[in-house]
């Protein structure tokens, strides 16, 4: 195992922990009990188990404890700021510009000092490891960081109260799914089947009236194609 595929699985060890290991309701009973929350001691314990058993090696559980206090650490001073007016807004990015800061920061100290000798010989290159990371990054935590850049820029779902309501969830997946079919494109080299795909989903909605909504909907858009052609573009950088 080299150094990169062991930062690049403690990036996925911390989109499983944060994103996909963590429900709206933790977050919600974190937000309003702080450290109180049983939620709180629930989310570190499975930020560590995830870091260490992602490591695949006994010496990193001291690196996996450290990057878990830290973790908690600014969980609880984004507890505390996200009251502040000013803040609010950027306390997500700020957020998650820390955790993985720190990922970076603990996991080259390990790299520097210790010897990257994993359990077993892993089945999987460190090329296929970045690719698991971008399609997981494709997934939930796009929809979130869609959300909040929407909230960034004070853009919020409009609702018409005469028009029947739409399919819960359909948003997220259809905006997984054109995630993961413009990444396989770009990785494989279609890129006029990305063009293709946009185009289809723009006369989907050719016919709608309500501008407003035409417009947020196309502001999603664009995020989740743009989102998906970056990370593609970053993965080709390493294969």
């Amino acid at each position: 195992m080299s150094f990169y595929q062991l930062l690049t699985l403690q990036f996925v060890a911390h989109l499983l922990a944060d994103f996909f290991f963590q429900t709206d309701k933790w977050v919600e009973s974190r937000n309003n009990s702080g450290i109180k929350s049983r939620y709180f001691s629930a989310h570190l314990l499975i930020v560590f188990i995830t870091s260490w058993l992602l490591s695949f090696q006994w010496k990193f559980i001291i690196a996996s404890a450290m990057i878990t206090l830290l973790h908690a650490a600014t969980d609880y001073l984004k507890i505390k700021f996200s009251s502040v007016k000013k803040l609010k807004r950027y306390i997500f990015f700020i957020d998650q510009f820390i955790h993985v800061g720190i990922i970076l920061y603990i996991t080259s100290i390990f790299g520097t000092y210790f010897e990257i000798k994993p359990w077993f010989t892993l089945p999987f290159s460190g090329t296929g490891t970045i690719i698991a990371a971008a399609f997981l990054f494709c997934l939930k935590p796009s929809n979130i960081i869609i959300r909040e850049i929407l909230h960034l820029y004070k853009i919020s779902a409009p609702i018409n109260e005469n028009e029947p309501g739409e399919l819960p969830n359909a948003g997220k997946l259809i905006g997984n799914l054109e995630r993961l079919l413009t990444l396989i494109f770009i990785l494989t080299g279609r890129y006029e089947a990305v063009g293709f795909l946009i185009a289809a989903k723009s006369i989907l909605r050719f016919g709608e009236k309500d501008a407003v909504k035409s417009e947020y909907v196309l502001t999603g858009t664009l995020l989740s194609f743009g989102i998906a052609i970056i990370i593609g573009i970053f993965v080709l950088q390493f294969l």
